[in-house]
């Protein structure tokens, strides 16, 4: 081979290079064109995360709020079990079984009895109930302490007289418990 030969064959190599080079050059888009998807496609699934974040959330407080939309009804409905509890207790001074107290009476007695029985099993159903207060440790978060008691017998803080029950719905406080409280006796 010449040595002309061997100068055009290595031009027609070099002129192949440079060709695939410029044939490259345009892949480098396709890369960058990978990269947005990939970007598009991490900011895709963010987006359906935080979706599905707040679907949960909503949902959630959907079943907080059918919870707790009652709580203002409830709350006007425990001044009717008080009243009911009342009358229970003025009832329970008279001795239905005397032969002297008449039929009416006896079944008036008996209709608010089952008044409250239905209207507590009412609050159950709602998972309203009562929080149990007596001999238990004053919580202020739950009992309103109305008065104290001197008693050296019980520790300091401990619940002796419950004046009216306290009510929650669920975890949630409805009317706190009017209570009576323990103290030491001064010396």
């Amino acid at each position: 081979m010449t040595k002309k030969k061997k100068i055009l064959e290595a031009e027609e190599i070099e002129s192949e290079e440079t060709s695939i080079e410029s044939e490259q050059e345009p892949v480098e888009p396709i890369v960058v064109e990978v990269d947005e998807m990939s970007d598009l496609k991490n900011q895709l699934l963010r987006t359906l995360a935080d979706n599905e974040n707040n679907r949960r959330r909503y949902e959630k407080e959907k079943e907080d709020l059918s919870v707790y939309v009652i709580s203002n009804f409830a709350k006007e409905m425990l001044s009717v079990l008080d009243n009911l509890q009342r009358a229970l207790e003025v009832s329970n001074k008279i001795d239905i079984e005397n032969k002297d107290v008449d039929n009416n009476t006896k079944n008036f007695i008996e209709g608010v009895q089952l008044t409250e029985k239905q209207l507590n099993s009412i609050f159950e159903k709602f998972k309203i109930s009562i929080i149990e207060s007596l001999n238990s440790k004053f919580d202020p978060n739950i009992h309103q302490a109305m008065f104290e008691i001197e008693n050296n017998e019980v520790d300091e803080g401990t619940i002796l007289q419950v004046i009216q029950e306290g009510f929650k719905i669920e975890d949630r406080l409805l009317r706190p418990a009017l209570v009576g409280v323990s103290k030491k006796v001064s010396k």
